[in-house]
């Protein structure tokens, strides 16, 4: 939950120039399957899409800020991004720009901030236009 909070900390601060979704994909510590001694929630494995809806609230819950998305049974987003456990993502028109590593040791907020404050940079900066006549 601490990350979940540091996200929606990030995407508050750069809500002006980026649009954030959450993705919630299969579990990856259910309760009836591998468990993390750390685990905050107590969630088996997902039979069903209400299952994993239901789920999910939980996830709405600590980032009620930030629209939620939920991962088809097939896992389909979370294999065509590579996404389990979570993962870190910057779209621009269809096109990924940022990829973080695999969480959770490669979830870094850090690394997605800095690619944000550089962006912003970019679009503040003024462009030199050439009009030829």
């Amino acid at each position: 939950m601490a990350r979940l909070r540091s996200f929606q900390r990030l995407a508050a601060h750069f809500v002006d120039i980026a649009d954030f979704l959450l993705v919630y994909i299969e579990e990856a510590h259910p309760s009836d399957g591998w468990v993390s001694s750390g685990a905050a929630y107590n969630i088996p494995k997902h039979q069903c899409l209400q299952d994993r809806l239901r789920a999910a609230q939980l996830m709405r819950e600590g980032a009620p800020d930030c629209p939620l998305a939920v991962d088809t049974m097939d896992n389909a987003s979370s294999a065509a991004y590579g996404a389990y456990f979570e993962r870190l993502y910057i779209i621009q028109e269809e096109k990924v720009m940022y990829q973080g590593g695999r969480g959770p040791e490669g979830y870094k907020i850090s690394e997605l901030r800095t690619w944000l404050d550089q962006y912003k940079t970019r679009l503040q900066s003024p462009s030199t236009v050439v009009i030829q006549v």
